[in-house]
């Protein structure tokens, strides 16, 4: 599982290797399946009648199991699970470094990378340790260091146990299909990524709108190394830049498509306006700023807000739940999107239903916000995004 990623990027993943990694993943899956779904059985049967249903809040849900068996032992298992899978893949990428670069600075010459080596890298990527990721995204060995992208992408595949699809691309490929066949007149020339990580989603973009001109910004160095061979590796067009998304450096109304996946809740709630005022600003009429993000509270039940919460609690994660109280669209209308441009969809899982399936569940009415399966990693997941249009 650990090496399934693409040929140009191999890494020293030996046997024993794969085999933690395949444990690892493994007990992942069982922790936020099966233990989370009789945490919620317990509270669905033994907690939650001690009070009417309208009673109950997100903090109120977690106050009450924080004591009982079934949530110590899923908080302890989930929590250790993140931990083994930065022990699991950390070493073998690490012995990888020289074979890594070698092999990034052999491939083709597909789209471009600028970095900037006087940005300076916010407070929010480099005072923790996000997700529990030593190192966070930024840490560099060197100057042609790509580590901490490499740690970050088998990361994700281990924890996301199949959920994002082969190639990690997942939500990229549901939000840009169900764009293109939910709004069929509208074609993006020119798109961009914010928070890139590693362009697993921002490459989707580009299979989907072939003719668009696809870039992708994040500050950290590493990844983008990384993310700039991913591309290169599998020939997809893609200009990376290292850039901060409160301060674009791109000139006003330059893009038809501002896109970003599970980056905003990454940011102190200052910066949120900061974000959309520029993504804004480089749109051009008619272009479209759209998030994939974790539902917002006011629109999940009690139960399910607390369950997705459990990350600003104990994962390195501390705008997690901030993000998630924000009023989206009093936010998009403080930053100057008219209140008739917002949009909201529910995109079901392209990967997990498959192409026939999937444009069935699409064309039927569409999901409601309020499910379990609503941006929590689970089969079945349906990705939650929102955004506005520039006028």
């Amino acid at each position: 599982m650990l090496n399934r990623t693409h040929a140009g990027l191999p890494a020293d993943f030996k046997r024993d290797d794969k085999a933690r990694g395949a444990f690892v993943s493994a007990l992942r899956r069982y922790v936020l399946e099966d233990l989370a779904a009789q945490m919620r059985s317990d509270f669905t049967t033994r907690v939650a009648p001690s009070r009417p249903r309208e009673a109950w809040a997100a903090e109120g849900v977690h106050e009450a199991l924080r004591s009982r068996d079934s949530f110590r032992f899923y908080s302890a298992l989930r929590t250790c699970s993140q931990d083994l899978l930065y022990q699991v893949v950390r070493a073998p990428i690490e012995r990888s470094q020289e074979r890594l670069q070698r092999h990034a600075a052999a491939l083709g010459s597909f789209g471009s990378l600028t970095l900037d080596p006087d940005l300076p890298v916010p407070r929010s990527v480099t005072a923790i340790d996000v997700h529990l990721m030593p190192g966070s995204y930024h840490t560099q060995y060197g100057d042609q260091d790509l580590t901490m992208g490499a740690v970050y992408e088998h990361r994700l595949r281990l924890s996301t146990f199949g959920v994002f699809g082969p190639n990690l691309d997942d939500i990229g490929q549901s939000i840009a299909r169900f764009m293109r066949q939910r709004y069929p007149s509208w074609r993006p020339q020119r798109i961009l990524d914010l928070g890139c990580t590693v362009g697993h989603n921002t490459g989707a973009w580009k299979d989907v709108f072939s003719a668009a001109e696809v870039h992708a910004i994040d500050v950290a160095a590493p990844c983008l190394r990384y993310a700039h061979a991913r591309a290169q590796a599998q020939q997809r067009a893609i200009h990376f830049r290292q850039m901060n998304a409160e301060r674009l450096q791109y000139p006003d109304a330059s893009f038809d498509l501002v896109f970003s996946s599970m980056f905003l809740h990454e940011l102190p709630r200052r910066t949120l306006a900061m974000v959309f005022r520029e993504a804004r600003r480089v749109l051009r009429p008619g272009g479209l700023m759209l998030h994939m993000e974790l539902p917002p509270a006011n629109q999940l039940g009690a139960y399910d807000s607390f369950q997705l919460d459990w990350d600003g609690h104990y994962n390195n994660e501390p705008f997690y739940r901030a993000f998630r109280a924000t009023d989206l669209a009093e936010l998009l209308c403080q930053t100057g999107f008219a209140a008739g441009t917002h949009l909201q969809h529910v995109v079901p899982s392209w990967h997990a239903l498959g192409p026939r399936a999937w444009r069935r569940a699409v064309a039927a009415p569409e999901s409601k916000v309020d499910s379990p399966q609503t941006g929590r990693l689970a089969r079945g997941v349906r990705w939650f995004c929102f955004g506005a249009w520039r006028d």
